[in-house]
């Protein structure tokens, strides 16, 4: 089997002009799933290149959102190099940046321009507000935006707290990639190109959608539940007597019935009323987690994992990175590879997600700045000549 043949994406090309988090990680996934990924930089560079050297001299978000791509360097004020961009648009099925909109707007490389010039393209452009708002044009980073759509005020304890990773990035990267790989399936039945609006600020909105609903026809904010859940109990983390920290989670009565009955073996919680229902449990939270905590002292360890596994209730280990890096699971599927990055050095990493039938993914390495196949570049700028 050719992989090459079966990639999913196989001959489409995709120039980006990109920095930092939300657009590399969309045009990544376009790399993974077989597409020509050309990623233009201004001169100097992508500065996510710069946010540190951890890996073996590489940044490792840069090293995370970029393998899969060629590189090449492009001063979009000088006229020489303008054409070369321009010629590469032509020639391309996907455009995507990340740049400010007025900045776009500025260059005359906004979706709207571009797709005006050309019909058949996609245009994808990610902003961290929207266009058309009063915000528009406001400088906004991940936090900024975490911020801004309330994602802070349901994370953390009493204290307010971010979320540990790049959740207003990365939703709006893979929005993008949803909406690129949609309007892909439209121009092969139409022959329409298409002109996508992202908005970080619209992308972690609608995540926060289902506490913003109930806060807003509640009246009322849900207090920080930190390590458990706000809405549904047991659902949360506990510490066994030999010090591990486990999360246990129920889903339904059913499933408290058999904890209650066969793991926890508690008089307290066993046909009490204050518990039988998921409303009861939240009511009546601090004191179910209070007996549970009581049982899970007195305990062997060992026995109530086993209990819980026997029983069929959901458990996990509550792991540090390095945990996730040497998880069982990841590492007996065989979730590694390793793949070259600049300077003449290699580095292991994940494996895409994506497991596709009759496709096995062929990723290339992190390309150094302004790497890139010549023999590429020509075909792409002498295919809009034609």
């Amino acid at each position: 089997m050719n992989s090459l043949d079966h990639a999913p994406l196989a001959g489409v090309i995709v120039v980006s002009l990109e920095q930092a988090i939300s657009a590399p990680f969309c045009t990544r996934q376009l790399a993974e799933l077989g597409a020509t990924v050309i990623k233009v930089e201004r001169p100097g560079g992508d500065f996510a290149r710069g946010y540190d050297s951890i890996v073996h001299g590489t940044a490792s978000y840069f090293m995370w959102a970029n393998r899969g791509k060629q590189s090449i360097v492009l001063d979009l004020k000088d006229d020489t190099d303008r054409a070369t961009f321009d010629a590469l648009i032509a020639g391309a099925d996907i455009f995507i940046h990340n740049i400010a909109p007025d900045a776009a707007q500025r260059a005359h490389i906004d979706a709207a321009t571009l797709g005006a010039k050309h019909s058949g393209l996609i245009a994808c452009e990610i902003s961290g507000y929207g266009p058309g708002g009063p915000r528009s044009n406001d400088r906004a980073y991940d936090l900024a935006i975490q911020a801004e759509a309330g994602a802070f005020s349901v994370t953390g304890n009493d204290d307010v707290s971010k979320v540990g990773f790049s959740i207003a990035d990365i939703s709006a990267g893979m929005y993008s990639l949803t909406s690129i790989l949609a309007a892909l399936v439209r121009r092969d039945r139409t022959g329409e190109g298409a002109q996508i609006q992202v908005s970080m600020l619209d992308s972690v909105a609608e995540w926060m959608a289902g506490p913003m609903y109930g806060t807003v026809y509640s009246g009322s904010q849900p207090e920080r539940t930190g390590r458990r859940h706000h809405g549904i109990a047991p659902y949360g983390t506990y510490t066994l007597s030999d010090g591990r920290v486990i999360l246990i989670a129920v889903q339904n009565d059913r499933e408290w019935e058999r904890l209650a009955r066969n793991v926890l073996q508690s008089e307290l919680l066993n046909d009490n009323f204050d518990f039988a229902t998921a409303q009861a449990r939240i009511a009546n939270v601090h004191a179910l987690e209070t007996e549970m905590n009581r049982v899970f002292a007195e305990r062997d360890a060992d026995e109530i994992v086993r209990l819980l596994t026997e029983n069929d209730i959901a458990v996990a280990r509550v792991n540090d990175l390095h945990g996730v890096w040497n998880h069982e699971q990841l590492r007996t599927r065989d979730r590694f590879e390793t793949i070259s990055i600049p300077d003449g050095q290699t580095a292991e990493v994940l494996k895409s997600p994506f497991d596709i039938s009759n496709w096995v993914p062929n990723t290339s390495g992190v390309p150094n700045l302004d790497e890139h196949d010549d023999a590429t570049i020509t075909e792409i700028i002498n295919k809009a000549s034609h």
